[in-house]
């Protein structure tokens, strides 16, 4: 048996294209019991890693947790974290060795257990985890999270621990890039605490990263704490991490300036024009892999026609892009040509102008396209968003204003603010949309992969809409299939390209990440996630 090599065609590429993401605060010698105080925003769901699949949530599951591999926090290749080697000879069947000397906070082993016994709990339909899905290509799936019925098997029959630091792992079909996809928090090992008193660790969870949660009050604050005896290399550089609730990160920003917060990681767009000045070498903004998009509800049959097709690509065609990027987001955000993002690279499967025209501001034909469908349902076009974080606001309304002129028509198209991200996503996973809604996306591991199937695959963990195109998931399921890692990148292109003409979602922009900090702090990195590296910071 060998060694599985990394997937180098979307890695290497994100690596070129990242070189400077490392880039950040001078470095100092710091006080290594201080602690930082950084703005955050309430997860939707409670911190179990198969629960979690948004951006706030994933935050904390980075910093407490740590899995087989884990993503270079400047290259975004895929490691080996606690995984010793993983070995196949088809890309079907997997032979996982765990590392020894690793422990969970509250003193246990971290085994191969571990991580079956957490793959299980995220598979099994009883337990209604968001991320359910990434354990679909592991034989058993089916029994113990049928499309329809109950559950007929507990446990994934792909899974076998063979030994107190060995498993194996079946795939239902060949799936080459496979264990580059095992740094994702889905993935992530759970202690036996988490089972024997659910309720209990819900509250205060317990992992094997190298911080510890003290303390949580919602609508508040997070507090995070260094682990000292955290066995990892990334061990943290601070005495802990206070992450502070905002509902407005206009709020946030002033108190940065104000000194009573030490780092914000999403510059309000308001504040773009005046962050150089105000902040000087400790701002930061550098290529992420995030692209923003407007999703549209499936599920609701006056989206989900043929004429209704025409009505989202006119739609799209009604969006001046490029005005909205320079003047509201001061350039730090690029009009969208595809469905990906440019950290991917050519090799990695980004397709520059994908997109064509139905990308470009073209207001007549935008109207005509929409006249042709059979005007906007109900006459007019609600885009809903959260009105918390991310300065959305001000793009949602400029959105609209360019659809309103392009329309000639006022009130074509409204704003609906959401207050709370989470409450946000509840509406969301309620499947309450009745029209397009704000849908942004932040890679969770650097393939074209995670750029197309977690949101476009029928009933996929991410797919908020519900779309669904048997043609694209066939060519998915063939690229995953690929062992030629150029052929591979050539299906899931074409993938994208039923994407692009079924307009299944708009794409908007790519969007870099951005941070600010107090004097206090050195060190200041963004990953390619656009997630402040925690654990690198240094308090003076």
């Amino acid at each position: 048996m060998r060694t599985t090599t990394h997937a180098g065609w979307a890695v290497c590429a994100l690596a070129l294209a990242l070189a400077a993401a490392g880039c950040g605060g001078g470095g100092g010698s710091g006080d290594s019991e201080a602690v930082l105080s950084a703005s955050w925003g309430d997860p939707q769901n409670p911190l179990e890693p198969s629960n979690t699949n948004e951006v706030q949530g994933g935050k904390v599951l980075d910093m407490i947790f740590r899995g087989l591999k884990r993503y270079d926090p400047e290259t975004g290749e895929a490691q080996d974290m606690l995984a010793e080697k993983i070995e196949t000879s088809d890309s079907q069947n997997f032979t996982v060795t765990v590392k020894d000397g690793w422990t969970f906070s509250n003193g246990e082993k971290v085994t191969a257990q571990s991580f079956v016994d957490a793959w299980n709990y995220g598979a099994s339909l009883r337990n209604n985890q968001r991320n359910a899905y990434f354990f679909g290509y592991i034989e058993g799936y089916d029994q113990v999270h049928p499309e329809e019925g109950e559950q007929t098997a507990d446990t994934l029959s792909g899974l076998k621990v063979t030994g107190e630091r060995t498993f194996t792992v079946k795939l239902t079909q060949k799936f080459s890039t496979f264990p580059d996809t095992l740094g994702y928090n889905a993935f992530a090992p759970l202690p036996r605490a988490f089972f024997d008193d659910h309720d209990a660790w819900v509250k205060k969870p317990v992992g094997n990263g190298p911080y510890l949660v003290e303390s949580y009050t919602r609508g508040s604050q997070m507090s995070l704490r260094r682990w000292d005896d955290y066995p990892g290399d990334d061990k943290a550089e601070n005495g802990g991490v206070d992450l502070k609730v905002y509902t407005d990160n206009n709020t946030a920003y002033t108190d940065l300036l104000a000194g009573n917060l030490d780092l914000v990681d999403d510059v309000p767009a308001a504040q773009l024009k005046n962050v150089k000045n105000d902040l000087g070498d400790r701002y930061l903004n550098t290529p992420a892999g995030i692209i923003q998009t407007l999703a549209f509800p499936f599920y609701d049959p006056a989206w989900n026609t043929e004429d209704a097709k025409k009505v989202r690509q006119g739609l799209s065609m009604a969006i001046d892009r490029k005005q909205i990027t320079d003047t509201i987001f001061q350039k730090t955000r690029t009009p969208a040509t595809d469905w990906t993002s440019p950290v991917l690279g050519e090799d990695g499967g980004f397709q520059d102008g994908l997109c064509g025209d139905l990308c470009e501001f073209k207001p007549d034909e935008a109207k005509k396209l929409i006249e042709e469908g059979g005007g906007l349902p109900g006459g007019k076009v609600t885009i809903t968003f959260n009105a918390d974080t991310g300065s959305h606001r001000e793009w949602v309304n400029a959105v609209c204003n360019s659809i309103n002129n392009a329309l000639d028509n006022e009130r074509a198209c409204t704003a609906n603010p959401v207050g709370t991200f989470a409450d946000f996503r509840n509406q969301i996973t309620d499947r309450k949309m009745t029209g397009p809604f704000r849908a942004g996306w932040q890679m969770d591991y650097p393939l074209i992969q995670n750029f197309l199937q977690p949101l476009y695959y029928t009933n996929a963990s991410s797919n908020d809409g519900k779309w669904s195109n048997k043609q694209f998931d066939d060519l998915v399921n063939r690229a995953n299939q690929e062992t030629d890692t150029a052929k591979a990148v050539g299906l899931f292109q074409q993938a994208e390209e039923v994407v692009r003409d079924n307009m299944a979602a708009i794409p908007l922009w790519y969007q870099n990440g951005s941070a600010g900090w107090s004097e206090r702090l050195s060190d200041v990195k963004l990953n390619p996630f656009s997630v402040p590296v925690y654990e690198q910071i240094k308090v003076s």
